[in-house]
């Protein structure tokens, strides 16, 4: 089969010349410019202009005199450390906590107990719990029964009474053995709000951590007791 004659004759490139000329531009000249040569005149020129710039900008400068300067080299210390060691420091508090009670606040616990009587000032319940009284007797219920330590509480208490004791001391435990609610730490504070003992205390609240914290009862008594007509005029026991 013979080609045909378009296929001879197609040139899709004839006119590819006559394009790039008339878009193309001429490419710059090379650099005529010879570098400057150390040691030339040109090169003598450009120093001479630098030394006379630099003296013109330090001009009215004076140099600080040579006993004056001195460049002082210290070797670096060591990083301080603070003396206190926080672990120590934890230790010392509570081992203070322990020993004396240091830091702690019985009546910020839920374990805290106070008793306020007929028209007694709050005030004089804070000042027992504080330890502004000096406890003059004390009686220690702690791993007795209830039956026995109401008899010994009975007793102490008549005793105290009749001696003019003002500020006494009851141990009876923390009651952390029980179950539910401490038995003997209950038991005295229902002996002190009900029966015959109410009408003669003034106030009631726990003890310092010195003297058993929560595990013990401060007991402030009056020197008579409550009338039938004063309770009447004042308010009833307050307690927490």
């Amino acid at each position: 089969m013979k080609p045909s004659k378009h296929y001879d004759t197609y040139r899709p490139f004839r006119n590819l010349k006559a394009l790039l000329e008339e878009t193309s531009f001429p490419l710059a000249p090379p650099s005529k410019e010879v570098p400057t040569v150390s040691g030339s005149k040109h090169g003598e020129s450009n120093l001479e202009d630098q030394e006379r710039l630099f003296q013109e900008a330090m001009a009215g400068v004076e140099p600080a005199p040579r006993e004056d300067a001195s460049i002082e080299v210290t070797k670096a210390g060591p990083v301080k450390t603070s003396d206190e060691d926080p672990e120590a420091e934890a230790l010392a508090r509570l081992e203070n906590l322990i020993r004396d009670g240091e830091g702690f606040t019985v009546s910020d616990t839920p374990e805290y107990m106070e008793g306020i009587g007929y028209g007694v000032n709050p005030d004089v319940a804070k000042r027992l719990h504080r330890g502004d009284f000096s406890i003059q007797a004390h009686i220690d219920l702690h791993g007795l029964g209830v039956g026995p330590a109401r008899e010994a509480f009975e007793q102490f208490f008549k005793e105290a009474l009749l001696s003019g004791k003002r500020a006494v001391l009851v141990i009876h435990g923390r009651g952390l053995s029980s179950r539910e609610e401490p038995v003997l730490k209950t038991k005295v504070k229902e002996w002190l709000t009900s029966g015959r003992w109410r009408k003669w205390v003034i106030a009631f609240t726990s003890a310092r951590p010195c003297d058993g914290a929560t595990g013990a009862t401060y007991v402030l008594l009056r020197q008579r007791p409550a009338t039938k007509r004063y309770r009447r005029q004042h308010h009833s026991f307050k307690t927490l």
